[in-house]
């Protein structure tokens, strides 16, 4: 009679182990499916028209990064590029932060921008200033981990790309960014 509880009893524990992990796997691959953030950049508007004008400015800004997984996303000090036609004319330092699951965080920060570097390019004065707008792109790897339930931790970076649109004459400052998340085993 033993036995056969036994036998019953490791019945009964593979059957709810068995129904355990395709419930998990089912679980992982639709509402654990990692998806890729929304990153905005908001960039104070700046009169690149003034005569003031320095050859290196810091601009506020405050970046939006949208985390729509279940799992939060603590990533590590990084910097942004900021590019004009390939040259680089700005950096952005990124400091740690943990964006909970589900939500936004506004990181403020600020750019150091070489607006000498922007002048001194011979594409700006003959291709964009008479238009009195220029785009400008900004790159960023973020390396960090995705914590999914506080247990699981699984190494990952968040690449970001930015085409930042400025109007000279209204200081209208428009970003379009585009998020990718890379998850390593």
């Amino acid at each position: 009679m033993a036995k056969k509880n036994l036998k019953v009893c490791l019945g009964v524990s593979a059957i709810f182990f068995i129904i355990v992990s395709i419930i998990t796997i089912a679980l992982i691959f639709t509402v654990f499916k990692p998806t890729d953030p929304n990153i905005v950049v908001h960039i104070a508007p700046y009169n690149f028209l003034s005569p003031d004008i320095a050859p290196n400015i810091t601009l506020p800004l405050v970046v939006t990064m949208g985390n729509p997984n279940f799992g939060s996303f603590k990533f590590n000090n990084g910097f942004s590029y900021i590019l004009y036609r390939e040259t680089i004319v700005g950096i952005v330092p990124i400091g740690s932060h943990l964006v909970p699951p589900r939500s936004a965080l506004n990181v403020s920060t600020h750019a150091n921008f070489m607006v000498g570097k922007l002048i001194e390019n011979p594409n700006f004065l003959i291709q964009d200033l008479p238009g009195m707008k220029f785009t400008l792109v900004s790159k960023a790897e973020l390396p960090g981990k995705v914590i999914i339930l506080k247990l699981i931790k699984v190494k990952s970076m968040v690449t970001n790309l930015c085409e930042i649109s400025v109007n000279m004459t209204s200081n209208h400052v428009e970003s379009n960014c585009q998020s990718k998340l890379k998850m390593f085993t």
